[in-house]
């Protein structure tokens, strides 16, 4: 299942819609709907996102959010480490090895060092 399809599923769930009923109000099949919240179609469209948020009436940041969720919701993701250091490469190859067996403070632990990577300044490279 994917960030996105998670997601989907709740918000379907809370308003007790079922799946045909909502991809009948999105003008897409139960078997697409069904698909993209089990994560075995790819990200959405953004119009498909924006459909959803309308139909949910979500606004700002919970609109924003899912936008987020959406971006992140390949289920095959590649990885192309060409150019990068050994290092990265070994890193990929190994979470691609073990990712299915990682428990989830693990893969909690990862986003946040993800994370604070992402938001600590940038530092410049000596030559």
């Amino acid at each position: 299942m994917t960030p996105f399809g998670a997601r989907l599923r709740a918000l379907r769930a809370a308003r007790g819609l079922t799946l045909r009923a909502f991809a009948r109000q999105l003008q897409v099949s139960a078997a697409y709907l069904s698909a993209l919240e089990h994560g075995k179609r790819g990200a959405p469209s953004a119009g498909l996102v924006h459909q959803v948020c309308e139909a949910f009436g979500l606004i700002w940041d919970e609109a924003e959010e899912l936008a987020r969720l959406a971006r992140l919701s390949h289920p095959r993701v590649v990885l192309d480490t060409s150019g990068l250091a050994p290092e990265q490469t070994a890193l990929a190859n190994r979470l691609a090895q073990t990712i299915r067996r990682l428990p989830p403070e693990t893969v909690a632990a990862l986003h946040a060092a993800l994370d604070a990577a992402t938001l600590a300044p940038k530092t410049r490279r000596r030559p």
